[in-house]
């Protein structure tokens, strides 16, 4: 007999062997109909599946958050069955489940083109419409092999042989068709339902292997329901909309170029951005006892062997070539935490002196594949609002929640009220003892609960060097981005042999907390731009409004307004040009400047100006020291107009 516990408590007995489908029929019926699978202590499986212990049962109906993914990975099984009905000899590969959908890679001699996706979804509802059921069989190592090989499925064949010997073969079949499937899967195809879409074609390598064949990958969605497919659609067109690469170039803000991949080149309207993030983070900083630093770009790699970046990181680090007259292997720096400690570590130090804060805006360097590279948001150069506090371990806790609050605050200056919090503990590649692992993750712990903010665990995500709390935040369409981190760190430190001298006359390794608040300056701007979809605040905006005449009449009154905008230190230009009013506000609209001062031959005269706003209809009409007046309030810092 097995026991199982419901979740409302109650406890029974059942035969040995029994299946959730057994178990849900014989409480209900129409249980038993609208479940589609089950979870036994939390672990989703196949309502058939036999139940050999004892544990905690769920039964999971389409609605289920958890049911979601199995949607998505039948739906990708009925793509593999479409394919092949319409194509025969496609051979299919593999096709898991990704964030906001599935995949799957076919090999056949002609790729797939997006004119295909509508056939292939037209035969998806077909088989999806005949609602076979999806059974789960146990074959033989050799019996899968030679069943695969026999149907010209040479990649199955591969795949099974990579299959661990301790593992079964599972063939999962729905109809006649059949794949080789670790599951689990709902109940039958039919459960699917219509709400999915195909998305793209690709083309990938096998195994991600540049010298094995190429496949065609086909990219899918699918949800529950109807209603959450159009909103997720409606979602990534307005994210195309929102792109930063796009409106970038609209704003004139940067550019990318071949001849430095991953690197950005600032224009003047992006490095004013750019500055005024750093500007208000330097403020910020310094009201909270930070002193800024800087430290070198280069550096012998010999420190990084010793604090572990080497054997860590170093595919994505920049190394320097011998040269005859320096023998000497130099690291462009990926971080600047090493550089720091070696900045604590320059005169003695005593423990009156901690907690010691220190802050640099660094640009570092790390290679990633140039398939990774996106705009803003993955780069190869990119500068760090990083910090680092040289503590006591009596001071964990204290100095986790001022940073934790700080960095919350600065979210809601720019607008991000909704933040996740994730701990992330021990990964299983790290350095140092699990009884210092044990003593971080505890302070980490005791700060979290002190900010009585909500958090989720992120299993086995801590630094190779110590846990951290990551920030995620949620932008205006949905969309969740991490930026802000704090480290616990109890190894690097001591490896770099840093020490304080304790009341006691002792040397003491200091504990540091790696802190970034932004994260990389680079990649909070593209956020910002598409959560604000360009309509940046004023105190942000590089400029925060255009002077635009009507006429020639006002072309003097233009210039004094610009002088007059300048000394309440708004950031203002002029447009003079002969073009009409109406092609002046649409390529200024276009660049997202937040206000236009338009000037005509009546402005002039009885000097006001009439100020259009973006994205607002109509205009108010006001004298121009009243404009100026209102815009320069508007244009205060939000860290400035709390002080």
């Amino acid at each position: 007999m097995v026991a199982l516990t419901f979740p409302d408590g109650a406890r029974r007995d059942y035969q040995d062997g029994i299946s959730g489908f057994d178990i849900a029929k014989g409480i209900s019926p129409s249980l038993a109909k609208r479940t589609v699978a089950m979870a036994i202590d939390g672990a989703v499986r196949d309502l058939s599946e036999a139940i050999v212990a004892d544990g905690k049962i769920e039964f999971l109906s389409r609605e289920d958050p958890r049911a979601l993914e199995l949607i998505r990975h039948d739906c990708a099984h009925v793509l593999a069955e479409a394919v092949q009905a319409l194509w025969p000899g496609t051979q299919v590969t593999i096709g898991p489940v990704i964030e906001n959908g599935f995949y799957y890679d076919f090999f056949r001699n002609e790729p797939f083109t997006p004119d295909d996706l509508p056939v292939i979804e037209k035969k998806m509802r077909e088989i999806i419409a005949r609602d076979k059921p999806f059974t789960r069989e146990v074959w033989s190592r050799d019996e899968a092999k030679r069943v695969f090989r026999d149907k010209g499925e040479l990649f199955k064949v591969e795949l099974v042989d990579a299959i661990p010997a301790d593992q079964s073969i599972n063939i999962y079949k729905q109809g006649d068709w059949f794949d080789l499937c670790r599951g689990p899967h709902m109940t039958s195809t039919g459960k699917v339902g219509n709400a999915f879409r195909l998305m793209k074609v690709a083309g990938a390598y096998w195994r991600g292997d540049s010298n094995r064949e190429m496949l065609s990958r086909i990219y899918g969605t699918a949800f529950a329901k109807q209603e959450d497919l159009d909103q997720y659609l409606k979602n990534l067109e307005e994210a195309e909309k929102r792109d930063h690469r796009k409106l970038g170039r609209e704003m004139d803000l940067f550019h990318f170029q071949e001849e430095a991949p991953g690197s950005v080149f600032w224009h003047a309207k992006g490095w004013t951005l750019f500055q005024l993030l750093e500007q208000y983070i330097r403020r910020r900083q310094v009201e909270a006892g930070y002193a800024e630093v800087n430290s070198p770009q280069l550096m012998d790699s010999s420190l990084w062997v010793t604090t572990g970046h080497m054997q860590a990181y170093r595919d994505m680090m920049f190394l320097t070539e011998h040269r005859a007259d320096d023998e000497r292997v130099y690291a462009i720096k990926p971080m600047n935490c090493p550089g720091h400690v070696q900045i604590f570590k320059n005169g003695l130090k005593s423990y009156r002196e901690l907690p010691l804060k220190i802050a640099e805006f660094g640009k570092v360097h790390r290679f990633e594949p140039s398939g990774a590279l996106h705009g803003l948001m993955r780069v190869r150069a990119f500068t760090q609002d990083d910090a680092h506090v040289f503590i006591t371990e009596a001071q964990i806790a204290e100095e986790a929640l001022k940073i934790n609050d700080l960095i919350l605050s600065i979210y809601e200056d720019f607008g991000f009220s909704n933040v996740r919090i994730k701990f992330s503990d021990r990964p299983d590649k790290r350095i140092g003892d699990d009884a210092v692992w044990d003593k971080a993750e505890a302070a980490l712990m005791a700060a979290l609960e002190k900010s009585k903010r909500p958090w989720t665990l992120n299993k086995g995500e801590g630094a190779f060097y110590g846990p951290k709390l990551e920030y995620v935040l949620r932008d205006a369409i949905g969309r969740d981005w991490q930026c802000g981190t704090v480290q616990v760190d109890l190894n690097l430190p001591g490896r770099l042999g840093a020490f304080y001298i304790d009341e006691h006359s002792n040397k003491v390794v200091p504990v540091m907390l790696h802190r970034a608040m932004f994260g990389s300056l680079e990649r909070f701007i593209g956020v910002m731009i598409e959560h604000y979809a360009g309509h940046l605040p004023l105190w942000l905006s590089p400029v925060q409004a255009v002077v635009a005449t009507i006429t020639s009449d006002a072309d003097d009154f233009a210039r004094e307004a610009m002088l007059a905008a300048g000394r309440t230190g708004l950031r203002v230009e002029a447009d003079l040009r002969n073009e009409k009013i109406n092609y002046k506000v649409r390529e200024h609209s276009l660049a997202k400047v937040p206000a236009m001062l338009v000037l005509g031959r009546k402005e002039a005269t009885e000097r006001t100006v009439s100020i259009r706003r973006l994205g607002k209809e109509g205009q108010q009409v006001m004298p121009l020291d009243a404009a100026l007046k209102m815009l320069a309030e508007e244009a205060i810092p939000p860290d400035m107009r709390r002080a």
